[in-house]
């Protein structure tokens, strides 16, 4: 099947509460969409999950009416991680599982995202056979045929077990201190129970939701309290997770930032030495040219791939490998789960820790990063900037000044009204110089 996407981005539908697509209406047509095109393909069991945000509760019945009139029974998890998800279809055999999150976006956004029954991320045919049925009359089954709603008690406990079975058994994380903070977010009832069951002192950060304050100065995307609280309480490391739990960022007992880029290096490293890596590792475009060195180094290979976990998950499946990730956290260990997520990828850098015996700040002390700038313009006006001759003209001037020492990248997010640029180099202040310049071309384009 072939066709452009209309509302399917990088990860599912995603937008601003109240303006299209999401909607009440549209996001219970959607579940009625999705309902159709499961129970016509044999499926009888959808479940749904969300974070904490407090438009999760109208999109989590909309979602249910809809499911429910084209005739699948659906299994509600209520706050859970977006990774927790992925596990669950699996071990619950159901046809798909639905995620209601904007993940780390602020509270008035929201968006619904999909895993297939084997827990990775919705197929395009299947992407594209959901858009063509919400361009069809919505028509509700007779009421013998009506699908059913049922609450899964159990799902937080088996989540719980399922991550500390990720890790050999033998590990006693005893003695070790960890600010966890949960982002007010989809971690809030999982992630400090699981560090503490094995045997780490716990001190929880935003674990209070009140469905405004997920990622509000928190979590991954606001890591300065925890630094300055993993500092003030002398831990071991402090744990940043996003609002919906499938990014991780972390911070060393010296209170310095562990990014995506540190979590690869330290994952692949150690998973070298224990046989688990063998070939290589999957970053994306804005992965820091010093990891793909210190990569070199420890004679592993190293593909990027575009921004996003669908397109670094396709090398993933490409390449075979085990280990990818992006420098805002979101790391795939295949060697555990089918996905993003946080929690996992904490506990392997936890066992890293705990198998040599050495601190997270000696763990990432082999990676040498360039320095790297990177501005966020946010678009007030539309416009296609990447293909601007102004732009184009300044990022061939820019790569002329770094003379093959460094890159530069500009791309739009998937998830947000913005022009990311970035640039890379082995002069700190040539980069920054740099950057402002191209920060300026686009801002006069886009503002």
């Amino acid at each position: 099947m072939t066709g452009q996407r209309k509302y399917f981005g990088t990860d599912g539908i995603r937008g601003k509460v109240g303006e299209a697509p999401i909607t009440p209406d549209f996001v219970m047509k959607l579940g009625w969409a999705v309902g159709c095109i499961f129970a016509h393909n044999g499926g009888d069991k959808i479940l749904i999950g969300k974070d904490t945000r407090i438009s999760g509760y109208m999109f989590e019945s909309a979602l249910e009416a809809g499911l429910a009139a084209a005739g699948v029974n659906v299994h509600l998890l209520g706050p859970m991680p977006t990774p927790a998800i992925a596990y669950l279809t699996r071990a619950l055999r159901a046809q798909a599982g639905i995620v209601i999150s904007a993940s780390h976006n602020p509270y008035y956004d929201n968006g619904i995202k999909f895993f297939s029954a084997q827990g990775t991320k919705l197929p395009d045919a299947i992407e594209l056979a959901i858009e063509e049925q919400l361009e069809k009359p919505m028509q509700v089954r007779e009421s013998a045929k009506l699908g059913k709603a049922v609450r899964v008690a159990e799902a937080r406990g088996r989540y719980i077990e399922f991550c500390k079975n990720t890790i050999p058994s033998q590990i006693d994380l005893k003695g070790m201190k960890l600010v966890v903070d949960c982002a007010n977010g989809a971690t809030y009832q999982v992630a400090p129970d699981i560090f503490r069951e094995l045997g780490a002192d716990v001190i929880e950060m935003a674990t209070k939701p009140n469905g405004l304050n997920i990622n509000a100065d928190c979590g991954s995307t606001h890591p300065e309290l925890l630094q300055k609280a993993v500092l003030a309480e002398n831990a071991h490391a402090g744990l940043a997770f996003d609002g919906d739990g499938d990014r991780l960022l972390m911070v060393d007992a010296k209170g310095e930032l562990i990014d995506g880029d540190d979590l690869l290096f330290i994952m692949a490293k150690h998973g070298q030495g224990k046989g688990q890596i063998k070939d290589g590792v999957v970053g994306t475009l804005m992965s820091n040219f010093g990891l793909e060195l210190a990569l070199r180094e420890l004679k592993l290979n190293f593909v990027r791939a575009k921004v996003g976990d669908r397109y670094v998950m396709e090398e993933l499946q490409r390449t075979g490998w085990q280990l990818g990730g992006e420098t805002s956290g979101h790391i795939i260990w295949l060697g555990a789960t089918t996905t993003g997520d946080g929690i996992i990828a904490a506990l392997q850098i936890l066992v890293a820790m705990h198998q040599t015996g050495k601190s997270l700040f000696d763990l990432k002390s082999g990676l040498q990063k360039f320095p790297q700038v990177m501005e966020n313009i946010r678009m007030q006006k539309h416009v296609d900037v990447l293909a601007e001759t102004a732009v184009t003209q300044a990022v061939k001037a820019a790569e002329d000044q770094l003379k093959g020492k460094g890159r530069v990248l500009l791309r739009l997010s998937g998830t947000e009204p913005l022009v990311r640029v970035m640039v890379e180099g082995d002069n700190p202040d040539q980069v920054k110089q740099i950057a402002n310049e191209l920060a300026q071309v686009v801002k006069s384009l886009v503002t």
